[in-house]
């Protein structure tokens, strides 16, 4: 299983200064626990690290290479994603956030007149626009979403381990899951079919683990 350059600096700080607390290893990378969490969970359901409660992270020298580290290498985003929550360019920036409360979800995706992926609108986005005076209840949406090409994607038959991976690579909390339709013109276009997030693999750990428990 390929490590990402973090995953590689949390090991080597368990190896140096092991056990220590998630906590403790978030304050030496300067990041948050939350930031680090799936890190930890990938490192640890992988057989890299272990966990002790109130003693911490500790190295026990095996390569990644389990029944655990071998079933999320398996898995397919197909089997853990969640339903899409999308909406128009042309709702208001108000309407979305209603739409994000109302679903309980983060992030948005965000499709064109045909019902294609146009962007991705995040919570975040839709704070600064509130913060800066803007007119949420006139504003579209489409003007604050961040664009394609700049979206990061998986596919349903991508595996879990490289969603998990451009989550973290790419610091973000959910993923459109989407597949590819090449129109008569050449043009490729994106429909969404789910999404993937952060709660959706911690979730698959967790049932994982109790499974192996």
């Amino acid at each position: 299983m390929e490590l990402s350059e973090r995953q590689v600096k949390i090991v080597q700080i368990v190896k140096e200064k092991g056990p220590i607390t998630g906590e403790q290893i978030a304050d030496l990378l300067e990041l948050t626990r939350a930031t680090l969490r799936p890190d930890l969970a990938i490192l640890t359901m992988s057989g890299i690290l272990e966990a002790r409660p109130r003693v911490g992270y500790y190295y026990n020298g095996r390569s990644g290479n389990t029944l655990v580290a071998r079933a999320i290498s398996k898995l397919r985003v197909k089997d853990i994603k969640s339903l899409p929550v999308v909406a128009r360019e042309t709702v208001s920036v108000y309407d979305a956030v209603v739409t994000m409360f109302t679903e309980d979800v983060g992030t948005l995706s965000v499709v064109d007149g045909d019902g294609y992926l146009s962007g991705v609108v995040s919570r975040k986005d839709l704070l600064k626009i509130a913060i800066s005076g803007g007119d949420v209840h006139k504003m579209p949406v489409g003007m604050v979403m961040t664009r394609m090409p700049n979206i990061i994607t998986v596919t349903p038959d991508d595996t879990v381990y490289l969603a998990a991976k451009r989550l973290i690579t790419h610091q973000i909390d959910a993923l459109p899951v989407v597949r590819t339709f090449v129109q008569p013109n050449g043009q490729e276009r994106l429909e969404v079919v789910g999404r993937l997030t952060k709660t959706n693999i911690t979730r698959f750990f967790v049932e994982l683990a109790n499974d192996e428990l």
